[in-house]
């Protein structure tokens, strides 16, 4: 998995770039296939405005952009947008179904399963 961080408009330090790459690695730890990272930071007149992009096997792109007057809030703003999307594909995709489906019902293999 990759992480790119890049910065329009400016220059950030590499503090900042490597708490940046530290907050976007807890997502690897919410789901586990995920392609790359990349957050863009752009430095205009009134705050900075942070996008994460993340690309997941098998989806589109999760997109999550915050703008703040500080770089660290607008970071973790992002990042929390970012975790949402994230948790509730996740949620998406699992199966919760404790019931037997209905073609082991109909098949007599319910009391099997249980």
């Amino acid at each position: 998995m990759q992480i790119k961080v890049a910065c329009r408009h400016g220059h950030i330090s590499e503090e900042s770039q490597s708490y940046i790459k530290a907050k976007a690695e807890k997502l690897t730890h919410l789901f586990d296939r995920l392609t790359m990272i990349e957050v863009t930071v752009d430095h205009q007149k009134d705050g900075f405005w942070v996008e994460f992009l993340v690309q997941a096997e098998h989806k589109h792109d999760f997109v999550a952009h915050e703008k703040c007057d500080d770089l660290y809030s607008a970071v973790n703003a992002s990042l929390d947008k970012a975790q949402m999307q994230l948790r509730r594909y996740k949620e998406k995709i699992q199966d919760h179904r404790r019931d037997p489906s209905t073609a082991q019902v109909a098949s007599g293999n319910a009391e099997t399963l249980q």
